[in-house]
């Protein structure tokens, strides 16, 4: 199945490399829009536009969705500009790893600031936008990790369990609107946010995978597609996992 995303615009967090950028390139190939929004890193951003110089449907901005008052803003200028959002996909994440008794106060706090605070955040004003619309589609990115664990990542876990509950109460809350809020839990997926690891961990990871390979960005980007179409209407509330069979 071919989807139709034309006259539709989304919203990607981390959206200029990884995932984030397979997602927003899968919009744009669908027909739709994608106003792709990066933390800090301009020289992917910067790739980002100069591959689709000319391209309306494409934006990049700047955003720690972390900064409460500056997603606001962000929502509020959308809304002054007439922009109506059909897809808010919550891909934006970071990790911090280190065991739990060494690991600094701050790292601890960042992580859930920005991967759980920030789809807090994002959500809330995207509901708030989807809802005179009666509707939407809100994809969160969560994590086997949330479920599973990984030692030397609890700030990681703790954030990636915490969306998939938000996940599911936010579905039961906005559903009579018309919204679906999903996630998606990719794996072991090759993109520069795994590329850090020793070899001989990434080798131990792989071959925990019983289609012993890690998966590819666009693999993940075909799921968050599927939910954020009109044809998953009847699919709120779910984990969709994506990750080779662990």
């Amino acid at each position: 199945m071919r989807f139709d995303f034309a006259n539709q615009t989304a919203v990607v967090t981390g959206g200029t490399r990884g995932i984030g950028l397979a997602v927003a390139e899968a919009f744009l190939a669908a027909g739709g829009s994608a106003i792709c929004l990066y933390g800090g890193d301009e020289k992917a951003a910067d790739a980002l536009r100069s591959a689709h110089a000319g391209d309306s449907r494409l934006r990049a901005e700047r955003l720690d969705v972390a900064d409460f008052e500056a997603v606001k803003a962000f929502w509020r200028r959308l809304e002054e500009q007439g922009t109506r959002i059909d897809v808010l996909v919550n891909n934006a994440g970071i990790r911090r790893d280190a065991v739990l008794a060494m690991m600094p106060d701050d790292d601890w706090r960042r992580v859930l600031d920005v991967n759980l605070g920030g789809v807090f955040a994002m959500s809330k004003y995207a509901v708030q936008a989807m809802s005179s619309a009666r509707y939407g589609r809100i994809v969160n990115m969560t994590s086997p990790g949330g479920k599973l664990g990984f030692a030397g990542q609890a700030n990681y876990a703790a954030s990636k369990a915490g969306m998939v509950a938000l996940t599911k109460s936010l579905s039961k809350e906005v559903a009579k609107r018309g919204i679906t809020v999903n996630a998606v839990s990719p794996g072991f997926i090759d993109t520069d946010f795994i590329r850090d690891l020793p070899e001989e961990q990434a080798g131990e990871y792989r071959r925990s995978v019983p289609l012993m390979r890690f998966g590819k960005a666009d693999e993940v980007a075909s799921a968050v597609l599927f939910l954020a179409s009109r044809e998953s209407a009847y699919i709120t509330g779910t984990v969709l996992e994506v990750t080779g069979g662990l």
